[in-house]
């Protein structure tokens, strides 16, 4: 009888050990609406709130429930433990196609989706809502007396001629950890040598290692950091505080990334999830609903150095365990001295 119970908490031990991390969690709507769709999302309740409240004001019997989690988290939760979440939402749109690749996504249509231009769709599982540049983020007061570097050469070139100044006080994401992260590292080398010489400048000099876009930008903002690269722009912009730092998109190349959703397998309340997926993607949802959606598309296709990553099966490319691997260790070589 020992045995079992010391079997029976050993397994009870192990699935906690195994579970995916929560960041933040929050309920919307009343407690007696009759069903709750539960979200799993990679942005902040701050960035997705006017967009669940806008929704449920339409929708008044329903309630939110919505857990953030990083993308790597995310894709823990549907892929490997299959939580029961009815909709996932993430920036990692390479995690998000290989779920849908993988067999992990229901396939939705609608009005609202059919009318989605073909780039921000993938075989009716994928779709995207938003477009958001990576920018880096300069503190003013560091580069109070110094030129703005515009490009990814001018950044190397300003970094080699003040060492000192910038010596751990860059940040950049641990691909390692975040799949936003490793996303971006991978588009950028297929658009350009410029990032290995970029990223071994800034290991040479220290360069600190995040998980997210907010707690760069927040410690820009106090002064421990001076470059943040390859931030989400839209959470820079949005801040109260935009006076204390630059946001430039390189004119070499900027990179965008699409915010996406997907209703997953496991999904409990599959009406429920697809009625909040097309007011997300409804056209007449207008950017002041949310900070996200507030990019203006028409300019964005106009700027020739703006990349948007195109949803497809190329995204899995480097997802292959073999490639990303490889990509990690001349990463952490160049990154980690």
């Amino acid at each position: 009888m020992r045995a079992i119970v010391l079997s029976g908490i050993l397994t009870l031990w192990a699935a906690w050990v195994s579970a995916f991390e929560v960041e933040d969690r929050a309920v919307f709507g009343p407690e007696a609406a009759g069903d709750t769709i539960k979200v799993i999302s990679t942005a902040d309740i701050a960035y997705f709130e006017p967009m669940i409240r806008s929704f449920l004001d339409r929708a008044p019997g329903l309630r939110v429930d919505y857990t953030v989690a990083s993308s790597s988290e995310l894709m823990k939760a549907i892929q490997d433990e299959r939580q029961s979440f009815d909709l996932a939402i993430s920036s990692a749109m390479d995690l998000q196609t290989k779920l849908a690749n993988d067999g992990l996504a229901q396939q939705h249509f609608s009005d609202v989706t059919r009318s989605l231009p073909r780039w921000a769709t993938w075989n009716d599982m994928v779709f995207a809502f938003t477009q958001e540049p990576a920018a880096i983020v300069l503190s003013r007061a560091a580069f109070a007396d110094l030129p703005i570097p515009r490009s990814r050469q001018d950044l190397i070139q300003l970094l080699r001629q003040n060492p000192e100044r910038f010596r751990g006080r860059i940040g950049t994401y641990d691909v390692r950890i975040s799949g936003l992260g490793y996303l971006f590292a991978t588009q950028d080398t297929r658009a350009s040598e410029t990032f290995w010489r970029l990223t071994e400048v800034m290991g040479a000099l220290g360069a600190r290692l995040y998980c997210c876009s907010s707690d760069m930008i927040e410690d820009v903002e106090r002064g421990d950091l001076a470059i943040a690269y390859n931030v989400l722009s839209s959470y820079a912009v949005t801040r109260a505080d935009t006076d204390r730092f630059h946001i430039v998109l390189p004119q070499d190349f900027t990179t965008v990334m699409l915010r996406s959703l997907l209703i997953p397998v496991t999904a409990q309340n599959r009406d429920g999830a697809a009625r909040f997926a097309d007011h997300i993607l409804s056209p007449s949802f207008g950017p002041e609903a949310s900070p996200l959606a507030g990019v203006d598309l028409t300019a964005l296709q106009a700027e020739s150095t703006l990349h948007r990553i195109r949803l497809g099966p190329g995204l899995l490319v480097f997802l292959d365990q073999f490639k990303k691997r490889s990509f990690l260790a001349e990463w952490q070589s160049a990154i980690v001295q």
